[in-house]
């Protein structure tokens, strides 16, 4: 890496300008530059008006001044104003940093309006602590690089800009500061989602009529609680396929966008049908009553509390998947209802029952892949009940490696009658046997890609019901995100409320994700959130020290220039990179590092 410096004439004036490249061997056996920084123009002349002059601060009087900058290889002009001579070929670049997508999470926060938020309720401590810069420091990391409050102590703040935007030092991120920080943070869960939810309005006209429920679950690398604790953390069914550790469950209401409206986090052996009452309470005290329609999967409402959705005043309205065993109860009904197109590959039909709508939808994928799926299984519990039938062992191994198989085997287990001998029967030289139940396979293929849907929604047609319906993807891409992209999982902490603030924090972090994804789905489609953010994250942040004749230091802090992608980007999303930091001078040989 080394000091170029490019020459131009231009009105019978030369004028030079400065870059830092490097060398890249490429193909071929060849040599390259590349440019990494650009340092613009530091010019002198003959004439004094061609002299650069520039604003610098002293570190040692703290006082603004202008200066004239000289290379080593040029006369100073004799009426040159405070004239500093300057070392190019002693320039050091230090301190690389990221600092491109920690400038757009700061754009991100101010549009959402968050410093003004979190002003009347976080204001400083005595000792002068900005809990606001540390609240944005925690969110900015589980945004961009998410890991433990230890890594961004140890390492992340130090390597990222976040210290130059925010105008802080590496006291702000003391661990005791960070986990402070979650203390004073949950309380204002609702007050910030009320807050979200206006500003998301105004943003993109966000509606809030379709809510999507779900539930998920995070688990925990820490010993289980005692027994007679009331800790959140519990054994449950986990989601995560982690069943040997402790979780919480974390439900959650996101509208078609992805904008989310609340959460909760309940203990780790709640069960989902005990839920769902208590968040329609909850969304009417923090929103009112309105004409909502709950999208939500099987399993989680219960038919009392569909039923007093129903008898409400003014009813609420309901979509939810049904398990199907119902449909063996209307299968008859719907042979007489025609079929409509809601879809390319995806046809419904719509059977009217008292108060309630039913919705049977076909999907050909979804046909061709659960056939596929049951045809394997039925063909491996097929092959292994022949293996069994030849085994010489005794009747109690046996009937162990017939159950490992019908479980490995699932539902296709249901499409044989095995019948096992007796003990007598064993000894006497009978051997296992086993017919397959023909019957029960062309049942099971009729019902192949099809699902049933219940709404108390009488009026719509069958297709727009099933289009609300599969938008239940979004609330789980959210949870997807949650837990890939910004590490929800696993959970370290251990204490109740650090639970909920590590979960609040990274629900901030998606706040400021879907925000970020929905400006791209308007004017840059095409673009994932993650892939812009590492393309902001590109951006580096360097200190370029330049020895003056004076003995101090010419100090600037520079971020690289970006690629022409990057700037295609800022255009599409009508963002404006900052002016550079102003240069400054100091007598310290070496910088300040934060």
């Amino acid at each position: 890496m080394f000091l170029k410096c490019s020459k131009r004439k231009k009105d019978g004036k030369e004028h030079r300008y400065w870059s830092v490249v490097e060398s890249v061997r490429v193909g071929g056996g060849r040599v390259v530059q590349r440019h990494v920084l650009y340092l613009g123009e530091i010019n002198d002349s003959e004439r004094a008006s061609w002299t650069k002059t520039i604003e610098v601060l002293d570190g040692s009087s703290g006082v603004s001044r202008q200066v004239a900058l000289f290379p080593s290889d040029r006369e100073v002009c004799s009426d040159a104003i405070s004239p500093v001579r300057v070392y190019l070929e002693r320039m050091e670049l230090l301190r690389p940093r990221q600092w491109g997508a920690c400038w757009l999470f700061c754009e991100l926060w101010r549009v959402l309006k968050l410093d003004e938020f979190w002003a009347l309720r976080l204001p400083p401590s005595r000792k002068g602590t900005r809990w606001v810069n540390v609240l944005k420091t925690l969110v900015a990391y589980r945004l961009i690089e998410p890991g433990s409050e230890w890594r961004l102590h140890r390492h992340w703040f130090d390597q990222s800009a976040m210290a130059d935007l925010l105008g802080e030092d590496c006291r702000l991120v003391q661990k005791d500061t960070l986990y402070r920080c979650h203390d004073l943070v949950v309380a204002h869960k609702e007050d910030l989602f009320r807050h979200l939810k206006a500003r998301w309005g105004e943003l993109f006209k966000a509606s809030f009529d379709i809510l999507l429920y779900d539930l998920t679950s995070t688990y925990f690398e820490s010993s289980p609680p005692s027994a007679d604790s009331n800790s959140l953390k519990r054994y449950g069914y986990s989601r995560d396929k982690r069943s040997d550790c402790v979780q919480v469950v974390v439900a959650l209401i996101v509208t078609p966008e992805g904008f989310p409206l609340a959460y909760e986090v309940m203990k780790g052996n709640t069960a989902d049908k005990t839920t769902l009452r208590e968040f329609l309470t909850k969304i009417t005290d923090l929103h009112g009553k309105a004409n909502r329609v709950w999208v939500m999967d099987r399993g989680i409402p219960t038919e009392a509390v569909l039923a007093e959705m129903r008898e409400s005043d003014p009813p609420v309205s309901y979509l939810v998947g049904t398990p199907k065993g119902r449909l063996t109860k209307l299968e008859k009904s719907f042979l007489e209802q025609p079929w409509e197109q809601a879809r390319e590959a995806v046809t419904v039909k719509l059977l009217a029952q008292d108060e309630e709508v039913y919705v049977l939808a076909r999907s050909d994928a979804r046909v061709q892949k659960e056939r596929s799926m049951r045809r394997r299984l039925q063909r491996q519990y097929y092959e292994r009940l022949k293996e069994l039938q030849e085994m010489t062992i005794t009747r109690d191994a046996l009937l162990q490696k017939l159950g490992a198989a019908k479980a490995k085997a699932s539902r296709a287990a249901k499409l044989f009658s095995v019948i096992v001998p007796t003990l007598q029967e064993w000894e006497a030289g009978h051997r296992l046997s086993f017919t397959i139940d023909r019957k029960a396979i062309q049942q099971l293929a009729r019902r192949e890609g099809a699902y049933l849907l219940r709404s108390n929604l009488t009026g719509e047609s069958p297709a727009v019901l099933w289009e609300r319906y599969i938008q239940l993807t979004e609330v789980e891409q959210a949870f997807k995100e949650l837990k890939n992209d910004l590490s929800l999982r696993p959970i370290y902490h251990q204490k109740d409320s650090r639970i909920e603030a590590h979960i609040f924090i990274a629900f901030m972090a998606y706040c400021i994700s879907v925000t970020l994804k929905n400006q791209l789905k308007a004017r840059a489609s095409g673009i994932t959130t993650r892939s812009a953010l590492e393309k902001f994250a590109t951006v580096q942040m360097l200190d370029v020290n330049v020895p003056t004749d004076s003995g101090k230091v010419l100090s600037m802090s520079r971020y690289t220039q970006p690629s022409k992608d990057l700037q295609l980007l800022l255009a599409m999303l009508n963002l404006t990179l900052p002016n550079q930091s102003p240069p400054r001078i100091s007598a310290a040989q070496q910088p300040t590092y934060h």
